[in-house]
């Protein structure tokens, strides 16, 4: 294990860290809180909410065509985020990051604006087993609405995805690939740019789900060889209602507007409306100028503690805190992949896992329970919930002890 007593791995100061955070200095039921619910939402750090609250206090004001100070400094500040997604991905050019409230709204977005204009009647759309609702209700929107149908690669026993299984179902009728990166129930990390491979020698669009990637794995859209990636700031110690899709600039070039409004045009007459080029043509209305800004601190940060080290860090932890919770005495992880990241689902015998999380709440650690919004994987692994330890750039294996001598009180509690 690189991760050290106390919580301590190397490259990360995890007490520097916490102390970033100031939710974490809170008690939960007299206790000290341990934060394990990151996967649905992570907390800020104070730079985070400064950047709001300095946007708020200083130079708010509507962003784009103001000529007044305050609108050009919103506006070179709502930019400047765009330029650190930019970044933060690797994409080719600012033109393909546009910003919308979360990877539920870019999937749809893509679903909308580029696969529904492009199926018909017996065409397939190609997604996972484990795929969150978001990465699964859109696309059968879209299929609803022409004919097509949604192919499902399956899970394998441990919680993967093999790469025979995903070229075993694509075909000349496959006309999108849409797949989870990093599973938000299991953790799996799943193998990306081999999937993106696949999908280019057969010429089919491919779009990665990257709300659990981002804030875990380094991520370069180039490099992964995908069309479109999608994230949610919320799961990025960003601000939540905001997020961001990146999309091949010749994709977004062609697809027609998600939604009309203001600032997505270039000329309107009622005789018809001339839009503008992306990524404007797809941020109809006022956009979230704070969230924007306070994503690109976010995203700041993350680099500041460095990726690569802040990925071993939580890999080291994930594998720590799969190992401690196997170990306990009827507990049950769902899905052992080989590459996990982020999180770990368990269920304990005799008892429902919102149960378990009432009671760790109890102790002021901080779980979800639930189906995840993975109903279909759930039905895969025969169980109807889950109790999950999410992790965070936060958290340390002190952190996990806690947790699994939590679980063991719990054990006595109901006569184990």
């Amino acid at each position: 294990m690189s991760v050290a007593e106390g919580g301590q791995a190397a490259g990360i100061d995890l007490a520097r860290v916490r102390a970033d955070f100031p939710i974490l200095r809170r008690e939960v039921n007299g206790r000290p809180l341990i934060y394990l619910d990151s996967a649905a939402s992570a907390q800020r750090p104070q730079a985070v909410i400064d950047a709001e609250l300095d946007c708020y206090r200083r130079y708010y004001a509507n962003v784009h065509r103001g000529v007044h100070t305050l609108s050009q400094e919103s506006t070179a500040a709502f930019e400047g985020a765009r330029e650190q997604v930019r970044r933060f991905l690797n994409a080719a050019s600012e033109r393909e990051v546009v910003f919308v409230r979360g990877a539920t709204e870019a999937i749809n977005l893509v679903a909308h604006s580029f696969a529904a204009p492009r199926l018909q009647p017996g065409d397939e759309v190609l997604v996972t087993h484990m795929e969150h609702h978001s990465n699964i209700v859109p696309w059968q929107l879209a299929c609803e609405r022409t004919g097509a149908q949604l192919r499902v690669v399956p899970v394998t026993d441990d919680g993967e995805i093999e790469l025979d299984a995903v070229a075993a179902r694509i075909n000349e009728r496959t006309r999108l690939i849409s797949v989870v990166h990093v599973s938000n129930t299991l953790g799996t990390v799943n193998p990306v740019a081999e999937i993106a491979a696949l999908a280019r020698e057969r010429g089919v669009p491919i779009l990665v789900d990257g709300a659990q990637a981002a804030p875990h794995l380094p991520v370069d859209v180039q490099a992964l060889g995908v069309d479109f990636y999608a994230f949610s700031g919320h799961k990025a110690y960003g601000p939540s209602g905001i997020g961001a899709l990146y999309g091949r600039y010749e994709h977004l070039a062609a697809m027609a507007p998600y939604q009309g409004g203001g600032d997505m045009i270039r000329r309107v007459a009622f005789e018809g409306t001339e839009y503008a080029e992306p990524p404007a043509r797809f941020e109809a209305g006022t956009p979230n100028i704070a969230g924007a800004i306070g994503l690109g601190e976010a995203l700041r940060y993350l680099e500041g503690l460095g990726r690569e080290r802040l990925a071993a860090h939580e890999r080291a932890l994930v594998g720590y805190a799969a190992e401690a919770l196997a170990a306990v005495p009827g507990v049950e992880l769902i899905g052992t992949p080989q590459r996990r990241a982020g999180a770990v689902s368990f269920v304990m015998a005799g008892t429902h896992p919102n149960d378990v999380a009432m009671l760790l709440d109890e102790q002021g650690i901080a779980v979800r329970a639930g189906h995840h919004c993975t109903q279909p994987l759930m039905e895969r692994f025969g169980v109807s919930a889950t109790a999950r330890a999410s992790f965070g750039c936060y958290n340390g294996t002190d952190e996990v002890d806690a947790l699994i001598e939590a679980l063991h009180r719990i054990r006595r509690l109901f006569g184990a």
